[in-house]
């Protein structure tokens, strides 16, 4: 599948679950320590490399996003799909929410102090894996942290039905996070930490801390 047609499709599947998504996330960060956590140990890492714009890359409903100003960054928003661009803007008004494609985010070069993606790489394919990071190097300042949550296991699902019963058309990819943080090392981050939600179970997900290196 080209590049087009996965985007495409994971586009119009999430346009079409975009307000049910946003219901059931809704209150998830409160009621779990270790992402609350998390997100505060990213705020104290932007904050100490100086401060200033961060990206919540593939925000969805915009629910992080909102989590990240609460902790006093200056956090803006981008997802692929319009759908959930517009539930961001409806349920946080006065943020700053963009449509975008992290495979070629519209940001300048150096421009962001933090980068953030949760849930947000799990339908990249792993031939889009470098491009991605890349991007996400390129936009970052040297020394600025970056986020990730994504599922952990192997090889890839066809998602065909979501929230609320909506049909959808998405692969949903597993990985573990030593090939996540090789696939960073090569792009030029430095891995700081790997945390594992939930191990041993199917529904584990693991957090990857990193940063630009200061020097090439």
């Amino acid at each position: 599948m080209g590049t087009d047609d996965w985007l495409t499709s994971t586009r119009i599947s999430y346009d079409t679950v975009a307000a049910n998504y946003a219901d059931q996330v809704r209150g998830a960060i409160a009621g779990h320590q270790y992402l609350r956590a998390a997100l505060a140990l990213f705020a104290d890492s932007v904050r100490a490399a100086g401060g200033g714009p961060v990206a919540d890359v593939g925000c969805g409903p915009g629910h992080v996003t909102a989590h990240l100003h609460e902790l006093g960054l200056d956090a803006f928003g981008i997802d692929l799909s319009p759908g959930m661009i517009d539930v961001a803007r409806r349920d946080h008004p006065g943020l700053r929410f963009d449509v975008g494609s992290m495979t070629d985010p519209n940001l300048p070069d150096a421009s962001i102090a933090g980068l953030l993606a949760w849930q947000s790489l799990i339908h990249i394919p792993n031939e889009q894996a470098l491009t991605v990071f890349r991007h996400f190097h390129r936009a970052l300042r040297p020394g600025g942290p970056l986020q990730l949550l994504f599922h952990v296991g192997d090889g890839s699902q066809l998602k065909t039905e979501g929230y609320g019963g909506q049909p959808m058309k998405v692969h949903v990819y597993r990985r573990q996070p030593d090939q996540v943080s090789s696939w960073l090392r090569d792009t030029g981050f430095e891995v700081e930490a790997q945390m594992l939600l939930n191990p041993g179970e199917h529904a584990s997900q693991a957090l990857v801390f990193a940063r630009r290196r200061l020097h090439a």
